[in-house]
C-alpha cells in the first residue's frame, strides 16, 4: 500500500523518524510572522522553513512574487532541514493545507523519494487531537540518509510561464484555474498585486472549496465531483490539461494537491509560476473582472 498523502496527528505519533516542517506564513499586512508563530507553539521536533527565502527564489529572479527556488536553493532549503533523498517528511500550516502544499509540490517535483504528506487539518488538528506543543525552537536532527538531489526533468512539463498560460487562454482545450479567493478572482479587492481581476477566461476554485467544515480536506470522491464541474476527470490528460494559478504560485499547489487526490493524473495538471503577481504586473495583458459565469461541464452536472 503506498503512504497517504494526508496524514492525522496518530500517523505523526507512530512515525517518530519523519521530519516534520512548520511551514506557516501569512501575506504581507496581517500583523503576523510564520517565525514568530512558531515560536509561540509548534508540534515537538518540527523544524520552521520560511516559504519566501526557503521555498522561493528572489522575485527579481523569476517571475511573480515567489518564483520557484532553483534547484540548488531547493537542495539547500532541504539539506538545513535535514531532508535526505529518502526522509519521509510531513508538513503542516495553521490554513487548511493551503501554505503546506507549496511544500508537497516542491518534493514531488524535484524528484524526492520518501513520502511527502500534509497534516490533515494542520496545526488545529494536532490541537484537537490533545497533543503538547512545543516553544523552543527544535534541535536539527542528523541527517540519516543520502543527500537530496533535485531532478529536473518536470520542469518542463509540470511548470508554465505567462506566454503559456496566454497560448493556452485560445487552445480550447485547456483549463485554467484560479484558486484565489472569489473576491480576488472577482476584482473585489486586491490586497497585494498590480491591478485586481483574473485571467480572461479562467474559472473560480478558491482552495478553500476543497476543505470541509472542519478546515480538512474532502473526501477524493468529493473532490473529484467538484472538478468535475469544470470538466476535469481522472480521465483528462496531456492533450486536455489543467493549468493551475492563484496570487503567488503558492496557494495554487492546494489546487494540485486535490486534483491528485481526486486521482487526476500529473501529466495532465500545470502550475502557473508566477500566477497573477506575474500576469498583473503586464499592463498588456487582458484582466477581467466579475464573478465566473461559465455554465458547469455536462458530465459534472449529471451527477446531482
Amino acid at each position: 500500500m503506498s503512504a497517504p498523502v494526508l496524514v492525522d496527528p496518530e500517523w505523526i505519533v507512530s512515525h517518530p523518524l519523519a521530519r516534520i516542517i512548520d511551514l506557516r506564513w501569512y501575506l504581507p499586512g496581517t500583523g503576523r510572522r510564520g517565525a514568530a508563530e512558531y515560536m509561540r507553539g509548534h508540534i515537538p521536533g518540527a523544524l520552521f522553513l520560511d516559504l519566501d527565502t526557503k521555498l522561493s527564489g528572489p522575485p527579481v529572479a523569476g517571475p511573480g512574487r515567489h518564483p520557484l527556488p532553483s534547484p540548488a536553493q531547493f537542495e539547500a532549503a532541504m539539506a538545513s532541514a535535514s531532508i535526505s533523498q529518502n526522509t519521509d517528511v510531513v508538513v503542516y500550516d495553521d490554513a487548511g493545507g493551503s501554505i503546506a502544499a507549496r511544500l508537497w509540490f516542491l518534493l514531488r517535483l524535484y524528484g524526492h523519494q520518501g513520502g511527502a504528506h500534509i497534516l490533515d487539518g494542520g496545526l488545529q488538528a494536532w490541537n484537537a487531537a490533545g497533543l503538547s506543543i512545543e516553544t523552543s525552537p527544535a534541535q536539527r536532527p542528523a541527517n540519516p540518509g543520502p543527500p537530496f538531489r533535485a531532478d529536473t526533468s518536470r520542469l518542463a512539463t509540470w511548470i508554465v510561464d505567462r506566454a503559456a498560460v496566454e497560448r493556452a487562454r485560445g487552445d480550447g482545450r485547456t483549463i485554467i484555474l484560479d484558486a484565489r479567493v472569489s473576491e480576488r478572482y472577482r476584482g473585489d479587492a486586491e490586497p497585494v498585486d498590480a491591478r485586481p481581476g483574473h485571467i480572461p477566461g479562467a474559472r473560480s476554485a478558491p482552495w478553500i472549496d476543497n476543505l470541509n467544515k472542519l478546515g480538512r480536506m474532502r473526501p477524493a470522491a468529493q473532490l473529484a465531483t467538484y472538478y468535475a464541474r469544470f470538466g476535469i476527470t481522472p480521465t483528462s490528460g496531456a492533450d486536455h490539461p489543467v493549468i493551475a494559478y492563484c496570487g503567488s504560485g503558492v496557494t495554487a499547489c492546494h489546487a494540485l494537491l486535490a486534483l491528485h487526490l481526486a486521482g487526476v493524473p500529473d501529466d495532465a495538471v500545470r502550475l502557473y509560476e508566477g500566477s497573477w503577481s506575474d500576469w498583473a504586473r503586464d499592463p498588456a495583458l487582458p484582466a477581467a473582472l466579475g464573478p465566473d459565469t461559465t455554465p458547469a461541464a455536462p458530465a459534472a452536472q449529471s451527477q446531482g
